[in-house]
């Protein structure tokens, strides 16, 4: 199950961008995220999941051709995340990031939010909603040649 329906797509502002409440949401669960990954000493699943998600964002905004990503930092980023996220397997070892990928981390979310401030509605859920059916369609083994997010 997604959380946005074809409908929600349809009914987004083609031209407006997300309100400020949701950007606001969004960015503070993902820089609360990130900032326990840094800090926290047990950094949670949800912690690296909020962070994820916004790499995977940014994947899909870029293969939609709305970003770009001239430096392959996205490739990098997600290379960041899926490293932390094997590491804490096990439990032995909280899910951290390694120092050089922090400055990387970041950047990518400064990217995510200047996205949301100015892509209309639409296409921010419309990605959404690409990025969650990617994802279910990887978790249930059966990705396409194409298809590749960042799963713990």
């Amino acid at each position: 199950m997604t959380t946005y329906s074809h409908w929600d797509v349809l009914m987004a502002s083609p031209s407006n961008p997300i309100s400020e409440e949701r950007k606001r949401h969004q960015l503070t669960r993902m820089h609360e995220g990130l900032e326990a990954l840094e800090k926290s000493p047990k950094p949670t699943l949800d912690d690296w999941q909020v962070v994820a998600d916004a790499i995977n964002m940014m994947e899909m905004f870029v293969e939609m051709g709305v970003a770009q990503d001239p430096d392959d930092l996205l490739e990098d980023a997600m290379d960041a995340m899926q490293k932390a996220g094997h590491r804490s397997i096990g439990g032995d070892k909280p899910i951290r990031l390694d120092g050089c990928h922090i400055t990387t981390i970041r950047g990518m979310l400064e990217d995510y939010e200047t996205i949301l401030s100015e892509l209309p509605e639409r296409t921010v859920i419309a990605a959404h909603r690409q990025a969650e059916k990617r994802l279910v369609k990887i978790l249930s083994g059966k990705p396409g040649k194409r298809d590749r997010a960042v799963t713990k």
